[in-house]
């Protein structure tokens, strides 16, 4: 059953069928091939799977990142960071670093931070003679620390497979979240500083920057808000989510006077086509996950790794290999969903932390975001620069080796995963 599974999700999926659709036809055609699973049973599953109060979270995190990016904060933002490192070596390309750092606690979502901040840079780097396919690649791999930086979308869904604590994930994602801005910061200067490239010139416009700074600080506020709520308790994860959306409200409304109405829905109505995308998978993930757990599946590929790999480090560095790949074609959350049954159990083997093995998941899959051939924010910050996918890649080098080295750091250093 497990094979079939398989080998109709990968011809489906390369026929171009949508990812969640790929996934609930290979559950159907498992199940109606199986005298030992019932379709209403299956059926069942999949239902119960998005019956739970945490999933509530998603909708208000997206609606959060609409409202406050959607309007003033964000040219603010881009102000502040402008005045801070533009006259740097890689300044430009750092702004779009420390601004994704920035969107990462408001949104949780690389993709709206990509097409966001990209929209709001690009323009900027073209008029400075800045070269595009590097610039959509600095935005391309830092728009992927939104979804470590709590709050965090895929950790959600990881936590809803796993049952690990979402709080524990959000406030265990800040420093590798931190690590990567650092780290591609540092691969920012190198290059400019190397290729010479072209930096901000204009004198500095003192009461601007003060003005940018106040209307910035709600971006700086808001992820230090949920850290802080849900480290001390103060708030569950759906709470916080509904009290970021009240915060984020307010501080259009009241501060940057641009909440319309026409804004306001839609915002609406864009969190909730995205929450109607991410339960789709949920639910056709959970087919496939309960179907491979009534097959063994994950509990076999454990036995086999005991049987088979004594040591601790190369099973850590054999998952970090299947995620790596399996990233590079299947969307996050979905993979996410898929590959936290089948590696739960084989971390769990090793006595890995159930904490540890999701941020080592959701930054090796954020990896896959910006690499080819299925890599979301790659083709988004692409097309924003109009430049080809080829040209991007090959301007990767710097920002590919800096996630590995996090990655590292994640998988062989438990220590960095802040507890």
């Amino acid at each position: 059953m497990s094979a079939l599974i398989f080998f109709v999700f990968l011809g489906a999926a390369c026929l171009a069928v949508p990812i969640a659709s790929a996934i609930l036809m290979a559950a159907l055609a498992a199940a109606a091939t199986s005298d030992r699973v019932p379709l209403d049973l299956l059926v069942q599953q999949m239902v119960a799977q998005v019956q739970s109060f945490p999933l509530i979270a998603i909708p208000f995190f997206m609606l959060t990142g609409s409202l406050m990016m959607g309007g003033k904060l964000g040219q603010a933002i881009v102000g502040v960071l402008t005045a801070l490192v533009g006259r740097w070596h890689g300044g430009p390309a750092q702004v779009s670093v420390l601004s994704s750092t920035l969107f990462g606690g408001v949104s949780g979502s690389a993709v709206a931070d990509a097409s966001a901040i990209g929209s709001l840079l690009m323009p900027w780097h073209r008029r400075l003679g800045y070269p595009m396919p590097f610039s959509a690649a600095s935005l391309a791999s830092a728009a992927t620390i939104d979804i470590i930086i709590p709050p965090s979308i895929p950790m959600i869904l990881y936590a809803l497979s796993s049952n690990a604590s979402i709080a524990a994930l959000f406030y265990a994602g800040v420093l590798p979240g931190l690590l990567l801005c650092g780290g591609f910061m540092t691969a920012c200067w190198y290059v400019g500083r190397r290729d010479n490239l072209p930096r901000e010139t204009a004198p500095a416009d003192k009461a601007a920057f003060r003005r940018n700074l106040v209307l910035s600080l709600p971006a700086i506020a808001l992820p230090v808000m949920i850290v802080v709520f849900l480290r001390f308790g103060i708030a569950t994860p759906t709470e916080v989510a509904v009290l970021s959306t009240l915060f984020s409200g307010a501080v259009s409304a009241l501060l940057y006077h641009d909440l319309s109405w026409k804004r306001l829905h839609h915002a609406i109505l864009e969190a909730g086509l995205a929450t109607g995308v991410v339960l789709l998978v949920i639910m056709a993930s959970a087919a496939i996950g309960w179907l491979l757990t009534f097959d063994q599946m994950p509990q076999n590929i454990a036995l086999w790794v005991q049987q088979n790999v004594s040591t601790k480090w190369v099973v850590i560095a054999l998952m970090n290999v299947m995620m790596l790949f399996i990233g590079m074609f299947i969307d996050l959350p979905a993979a996410v969903l898929l590959l936290t049954p089948v590696f739960l159990p084989l971390a769990q083997s090793i006595g890995m932390d159930p904490v540890q093995l999701g941020i080592m998941m959701v930054v090796n899959l954020a990896i896959g975001l910006y690499t080819p051939p299925v890599g979301t924010t790659l083709f988004i910050t692409s097309s924003l620069a109009k430049v080809k996918v080829g040209q991007t890649v090959r301007a990767m080098g710097p920002f590919y080796l800096v996630a590995l080295i996090v990655l590292a750091i994640v998988s062989y250093v438990p220590a960095s995963i802040l507890r």
